[in-house]
């Protein structure tokens, strides 16, 4: 299930790891959606030093997103219903992927759509895009010709567009999964046997904020994705029980914004993480992340991070 990539240096642990056949120098990865292409938070963070950079999710054709207001801060969280706003995969690789390049760090592209053929267009025009490492598949978008339900609410539609995207491209390709569902497991093993090389989880939760003076909801779109340290625990135990239910690998996701709350992640199985929320608190949140997690494997005298990947006792 867990395969690590390069050779320990010095007396400093091997934190390399691959996902499917997409080799990291380390587990540690932004957040589709909070990092925006990458060039936003240059200024802050060496982007070298991460192991792989997601960028804002991209569909076939440009997108305003949702009206505003479109943001609200929680308790220990944030709503969010921006409404995927992008530039479109083609202005992407004209436009932002020159950047990118630029730097030694994996180049992940989310990607999402609104029925099966604009995943597979997405897909395969970024398939041929010099600098693209990977294709994560955003799988919590509606299905227009289903009656609006989430292509990740069901296995076959998870599956169908799994299926759909692998005929596209030959790149690594991730499916994120939605915690929106019954059982997160079926979806996993669907898109697994689908073709999926990895699966990362969790998206955001569902949820809403009134604004008790007018009776009015907070967000203009009523509700949203709920991110933040809120939803941690939720993302966690959906990740320990998705590791057991495939052999692929799994990136974790949700909430995680120190080095402790990553390792959690790894302890419970996951091969990798991506860091979300506490981007928009910290900027160079990854890196202190990054750094947190070298210690730890210091401290604890371990030499590779595949040591604490999966590491959990239960008994």
């Amino acid at each position: 299930m867990i395969a690590t990539s390069g050779e320990n240096r010095g007396d400093s642990p091997n934190l390399s790891v691959t996902i499917g056949r997409l080799d990291l120098k380390n587990p540690v990865m932004t957040a589709s959606g909070t990092f925006g292409y990458g060039e936003e938070y240059a200024p802050f963070i060496d982007l070298n030093r991460l192991g792989a950079v997601v960028v804002k999710g991209l569909s076939l054709e440009p997108r305003s997103g949702n009206p505003p207001p479109r943001i609200m801060e929680t308790p220990s969280g944030m709503l969010n219903a921006i409404g995927l706003q992008n530039i479109g995969v083609r202005v992407f690789i004209d436009e932002k992927l020159p950047f990118l390049r630029e730097f030694d760090t994996a180049v992940v592209a989310n990607i999402f759509g609104e029925t099966v053929d604009e995943y597979r267009r997405v897909a395969g025009i970024l398939n041929g895009a010099e600098g693209v490492s990977a294709i994560e598949v955003n799988i919590s978008c509606p299905n227009v010709k289903k009656g609006g339900i989430a292509f990740g609410a069901l296995p076959e539609l998870a599956a169908e567009v799994t299926r759909g995207v692998r005929g596209e491209t030959d790149l690594p390709l991730i499916v994120k999964l939605t915690p929106n569902v019954t059982d997160i497991t079926a979806i996993a093993a669907a898109v697994e046997a689908a073709g999926a090389d990895a699966v990362s989880l969790i998206n955001t939760l569902t949820g809403m904020s009134v604004d008790i003076e007018t009776r009015r909801p907070h967000l203009a779109n009523v509700t949203g994705g709920l991110s933040g340290p809120a939803i941690r625990p939720v993302a966690l135990r959906m990740v320990w029980q998705t590791v057991r239910a495939v052999k692929v690998p799994v990136i974790g996701i949700g909430g995680i914004m120190t080095a402790s709350d990553a390792l959690e992640f790894f302890i419970a199985g996951a091969t990798a993480v991506q860091v979300g929320t506490a981007n928009f608190v910290n900027p160079t949140a990854v890196l202190k992340i990054l750094d947190g997690i070298e210690e730890y494997l210091v401290r604890h005298k371990m030499a590779d991070i595949a040591e604490l990947i999966g590491s959990l006792k239960t008994g």
